[in-house]
């Protein structure tokens, strides 16, 4: 991008770090410490507490969050540097709806973790991964990576939806239609990354479900967005 976007015009996590005072660290500077302050109190916890089998997912989980956000900014930039309608863009951006879809994912999650899994499974998903007394502190980075998950999964089932709605509304030109479709191939191969979650929930049905059925109805959709977008 080669101009600060207004506020509203901006995903959450892009507000959030534009609004940092005296701070411009980029977008590839932003990812980096992401990834960086992430990966480093997993590294640090597993240590402390021995649980490197659960510092292995926790850096897929990482890495695809990181991911989630390459492609959030691409996103983001590509159609704030092409001509969409007014109501297309405040839909994208002006909503927020894409934070709404990450916590109703988040408490959905939740939910599953520790309460559901724990009543149908004799070995839960949190006792495979951090024993039967996990630490506080592993857990809350756990919450918080997963997260970043669920809010960068909601901003995918979001741009999904507001990309079909866009294309059976609008025609666009030319460079703005290719601009549509670059954006919803992008959010499949996003929605692609996140299979790198399933090899740690073969034994977790449920989940595997969700994961993969969030990856199958974003690329249908996505898919139909391309087809059917108009110029």
């Amino acid at each position: 991008m080669t101009e600060t976007p207004e506020y509203g015009e901006t995903w959450v996590y892009e507000s959030i770090v534009g609004a940092l005072p005296g701070i411009d660290i980029g977008e590839g500077g932003a990812i980096a410490i992401q990834i960086a302050i992430f990966e480093a109190a997993v590294l640090v916890l597993a240590w402390v507490y021995d649980l490197w089998a659960a510092a292995i997912a926790g850096t897929i989980a990482i890495l695809v969050a990181a991911a989630g956000s390459v492609a959030m900014l691409r996103m983001g930039g590509w159609i704030r540097a092409t001509t969409v309608p007014g109501p297309y863009r405040r839909l994208l951006f002006g909503s927020s709806i894409e934070v709404v879809l990450a916590v109703l994912a988040f408490i959905a999650l939740v939910t599953h973790l520790f309460v559901f899994d724990p009543q149908e499974s004799s070995t839960p998903l949190l006792t495979t991964l951090f024993g039967t007394d996990p630490p506080v502190v592993v857990v809350y980075l756990m919450l918080l990576v997963l997260w970043d998950l669920c809010y960068r999964i909601g901003t995918s089932w979001w741009v999904a939806v507001v990309g079909l709605w866009g294309t059976t509304t609008y025609r666009f030109s030319g460079i703005t239609a290719r601009t549509i479709r670059r954006v919803s191939l992008l959010n499949v191969g996003f929605a692609g990354a996140q299979l790198a979650l399933a090899p740690f929930l073969f034994d977790e049905p449920v989940l595997l479900v969700a994961v993969g059925g969030h990856v199958v109805a974003v690329t249908l959709v996505s898919a139909v967005t391309v087809v059917l977008t108009r110029e």
